[in-house]
């Protein structure tokens, strides 16, 4: 690889973890995130800590964020482990907690919801929009918050949906589409709305 090549190849990669939405946030003083080591955020990246707290997001050494990773205002916690990846226009919106591993490729246009977003009667559901249009995200609230869990080594098509209270196992692949709403079993590939069973994977695909 010649010189040229290999500095153009560097600003490409300085302009595209150039992002203003976290400098800023930064700057003003607003709660974001704790990045590890290597860690990357490009900037079509968007990091939104309504708790108000920098710990609550945490983006493990070498992690390359592409997407939106959101903590609501009445709790939550998401943590991303080592050579992690989170593809563009990929939310992960957490009010409970979203612990995910190491090496989890997450595709792009993925939704990831600890949470149902927003109260089921429609009279909470306008109050709770209220707020949100005058004082920011409430405070106090209840949107039956459940963890997720990905572990190790899972990897998540694009335009998925993994629903509160899912834990995806070890080596767990999610189909491009696919609804989660039950647990998957390491070393499986499920697809579907909602997702079932497609196949295990053999020893040597492990």
């Amino acid at each position: 690889m010649s010189i040229l090549s290999t500095l153009a190849r560097r600003c490409a990669h300085t302009i595209d973890g150039l992002n203003l939405h976290y400098i800023v946030r930064r700057l003003t003083g607003r709660a974001t995130c704790r990045l590890h080591r290597e860690a990357f955020l490009a900037h079509s990246a968007r990091i939104w800590n309504a708790f108000g707290d920098s710990d609550r997001i945490v983006i493990g050494s070498h992690s390359h964020i592409r997407g939106e990773l959101m903590v609501l205002g009445h709790g939550g916690r998401i943590t991303i482990g080592e050579w992690c990846y989170v593809g563009d226009d990929t939310r992960i919106w957490s009010g409970a907690s979203i612990e995910i591993g190491n090496r989890v490729l997450i595709s792009h246009s993925v939704n990831i919801f600890d949470n149902l977003s927003h109260p089921i009667r429609a009279a909470e559901r306008h109050e709770q929009a209220k707020q949100i249009f005058t004082l920011g995200h409430p405070r106090r609230l209840s949107l039956d918050d459940r963890p997720i869990k990905i572990c190790d080594d899972a990897w998540i098509g694009a335009c998925a949906m993994v629903m509160r209270g899912v834990t995806i196992g070890e080596g767990g692949i999610v189909a491009a589409g696919a609804v989660v709403t039950k647990d998957v079993p390491a070393y499986s590939i499920v697809a579907g709305n909602p997702a079932t069973i497609v196949r295990e994977l053999s020893p040597d695909e492990r």
